[in-house]
């Protein structure tokens, strides 16, 4: 790591923790941090350029309210036995990067399964305008499979069935 890293300062710090090699209650000690993180799904079927399987790994980003050198976000992963600091240049990319939603190419994983630590939103961070007229073409397309005509029945719907649907909403 060069001292200009180690020096810089910035708020969202990434790692990769291999479940073998991590502490047993890695993400409750992340937790006792109180820092707002996100834990990828694990990714158990990502392939290396060669065609053979990655390692089993989970990906962490950690969001400081305030801006923190390297050395205290690596202090962080050294407790839960992550691997490596990277600074995140784009929240947005990287906790979409998560799940593998820009990269079709690859395994996609469930975002319902990224955990929120310390009052992180997940889905509040990788939310773009194309995912809400997406969602709005789905309900206009429902209300007319299904009759529904009230706007207080979609919300109802909203939010027990489509969580999604009903933050647009």
């Amino acid at each position: 790591m060069s001292e200009k890293q180690k020096t810089s300062r910035t708020r969202n710090f990434a790692c990769v923790v291999y479940p073998e090699s991590a502490v047993e209650n890695w993400p409750e000690l992340l937790t006792e941090q109180f820092v707002p993180a996100f834990i990828s799904p694990l990714h158990d079927e990502d392939i290396n350029p060669t065609g053979e399987k990655k390692k089993p790994h989970y990906h962490v980003i950690i969001m400081f309210d305030s801006v923190k050198t390297t050395e205290q976000a690596k202090a962080i992963f050294e407790k839960i036995g992550g691997v490596g600091c990277e600074v995140v240049q784009s929240i947005r990319g990287y906790a979409r990067y998560l799940c593998h939603l820009d990269n079709p190419e690859k395994h996609q994983y469930d975002v319902s399964e990224v955990r929120q630590l310390c009052g992180a939103d997940y889905s509040g961070i990788i939310g773009l305008a194309t995912d809400k007229y997406k969602a709005i073409a789905e309900m206009i397309d429902f209300c007319v499979e299904n009759g529904v005509i009230a706007y207080s029945e979609l919300l109802r719907y909203a939010r027990v069935e489509r969580y999604d649907w009903f933050r647009v909403l």
